[in-house]
């Protein structure tokens, strides 16, 4: 049978959704990779395929030829199995069309157009607070690319061309509409992996292969990592499904929806399926069994974790990552330094995971700290300030963060502070355990087996202790103290 012409039964309908469910899971990582709203975790690609692949088991074995029934057991089957925010809402974009299908035996370009868009109507209501750039605007476009076009071209073949044609040009918008995607130079995640289910079944129409043969995906750009707004961190991704008789969807999506963020809430008297990010996983879980509900299919991530987890992979193999920020496993140091040979120094040579510049005219601000310590995924990390009037920003700055370990090593040269990475760099070597005190400790007591003098020129006329110097003026500094004038 050709593509130009045909109808969909539930047969047909089966195989198409096991090539969009294929397709999805050989681009999964590729989706993972956009992954930044409405947390940067890198699950959106990972979620919806194993939402599809639960939705697919339910009608694995089932030989109805009835589009509408397929349809049915596939919705079911999806929101049962939906993880994560992505995989709810791509649950009811199927449970919308499901609904259309529900009393036909085969799918034609008119009931294409009714599925479309009662898929996008169902999308819609399951988001309390819907926003624009995401999955939600590419099941849009993709509904609209057929409003009157099925009139004049009734091949679903074309009509589907059509959709993932939208879909794709859709996408592109994404970054416009949403200036989370913009910040991170990325298009929606969700929307993509709504595309490659489509292209997957489209793919299996034209007969063409369904393994990825395609370039690897490149990781996001390091500097586009997404810190959380809140100092408690994202948080937990909580998914669970409420079982019980005559429940309250909107009674239970109102309640949920006040207990954190990305609220979901979808589903039957019979079975709700509730999504939602929260601080306190117990809040929504005590809700539900209060509510003489049983609770089933229990996940709780850790967002923060995750997103961790994701910074930690995407800088190590982020191309083109500037050296001043390296992936350094365990006990981090950030050190001050000045040019590009010291630089390499602190880095290549000793494995300082991050430098800033800065030096004896040049001194780095507490801000500067900041930004360099929130730049690394570490949670332990030693400041090397390697100047006396530096010493004191990063002492502050110690003193300030909390959700991570800081100590301070106090070098005050640069020699000194190529001492600690030296002693830093043996420790490490000898692949023991080290705490980050008794890290600190060592790096500290090998600064006092050097003495720095250095030979600078006065920057303006000033007393101190028994000499006065002139600007312009040679002098002599040893560590750190003038001692020659």
């Amino acid at each position: 049978m050709g593509t130009n012409h045909f109808v969909i039964d539930g047969h047909r309908l089966k195989k198409l959704l096991a090539a969009g469910t294929a397709w999805l899971e050989q681009n999964q990582v590729a989706v993972n990779a956009l992954n930044v709203f409405p947390v940067p975790d890198g699950d959106t690609g990972t979620n919806m395929t194993l939402t599809m692949r639960h939705a697919y088991a339910a009608i694995a074995n089932d030989d109805d030829a009835h589009i509408g029934k397929v349809s049915a057991a596939f919705a079911d089957g999806a929101l049962l199995g939906a993880r994560g925010n992505s995989g709810v809402i791509l649950s009811q974009i199927w449970a919308g069309i499901a609904q259309a299908l529900a009393d036909h035996a085969h799918l034609d370009a008119t009931l294409l157009v009714r599925a479309a868009q009662a898929a996008v109507k169902s999308a819609y209501a399951a988001v309390a607070v819907p926003v624009e750039g995401t999955i939600l605007s590419i099941a849009a476009a993709m509904k609209r690319s057929l409003d009157q076009r099925h009139q004049r071209e009734p091949s679903l073949f074309v009509l589907l061309r059509r959709m993932i044609a939208a879909g794709r040009a859709a996408l592109l918008r994404t970054p416009e509409q949403l200036p989370l995607l913009k910040q991170a130079g990325v298009v929606d995640s969700g929307g993509q992996g709504l595309v490659y289910i489509f292209e997957g079944m489209l793919r299996a129409l034209c007969g063409r292969d369904l393994t990825v043969t395609q370039a690897p995906v490149q990781e996001r750009q390091w500097e586009s990592k997404l810190e959380p707004t809140e100092a408690m961190g994202y948080g937990y991704d909580v998914q669970f499904l409420m079982r019980g008789a005559k429940l309250d969807v909107p009674t239970v999506r109102a309640a949920i929806t006040d207990m954190g963020d990305s609220a979901l809430v979808v589903g039957s008297p019979d079975v709700i399926k509730v999504h939602v990010h929260v601080h306190d996983p117990g809040v929504p879980l005590s809700y539900a069994i209060n509510l003489g509900a049983e609770i089933d299919d229990v996940v709780v991530e850790n967002m923060q974790a995750q997103y961790q987890q994701q910074l930690q992979t995407r800088w190590a193999n982020a191309p083109g990552a500037p050296e001043s920020a390296r992936v350094v496993e365990g006990i981090a140091v950030i050190a001050v330094a000045d040019g590009a040979g010291m630089h390499s120094v602190f880095t290549e040579q000793f494995g300082a995971a991050h430098v800033i510049p800065g030096g004896q005219t040049m001194n780095p601000s507490t801000g500067d700290f900041l930004e360099a310590i929130e730049s690394l995924p570490n949670t332990e990390i030693i400041l090397l300030p390697n100047n006396k009037n530096i010493l004191m920003a990063a002492q502050q700055v110690a003193s300030l963060i909390t959700d991570k370990q800081i100590a301070v090593v106090p070098s005050r040269s640069v020699p000194q502070g190529i001492s600690a990475m030296v002693e830093y760099a043996n420790l490490r070597g000898t692949g023991t355990p080290c705490e980050l005190d008794q890290m600190a400790a060592a790096m500290t007591e090998a600064l006092g087996d050097v003495t720095t003098a250095q030979i600078t020129t006065a920057i303006h006329d000033a007393t101190l202790d028994t000499f006065t110097v002139h600007a312009g003026q040679i002098i002599g500094v040893l560590d750190g103290d003038l001692v020659v004038a």
